[in-house]
């Protein structure tokens, strides 16, 4: 099982959901989506742009449990 940490990571640097639209570029809808948990698939794209957004690694943003 894969745990998606965007929230954790987001409320620690206290970056809402539409800072991140504005620094990353991607949709509100996706983030949206991928904050609560609520999708199955995350492109390569939305996952490099959303760790150069928030400064953070792959590794950080999701673990294997």
């Amino acid at each position: 099982m894969i745990k998606n940490n965007l929230s954790a990571i987001m409320g620690a640097k206290r970056i809402k959901i539409y800072e991140l639209e504005k620094l990353s570029g991607i949709s509100r809808s996706t983030i949206t989506r991928l904050y609560y948990d609520k999708t199955n698939t995350v492109s390569f794209n939305t996952m490099e742009n959303i760790c150069k957004a928030l400064e953070c690694r792959l590794d950080e943003l999701f673990e294997i449990i």
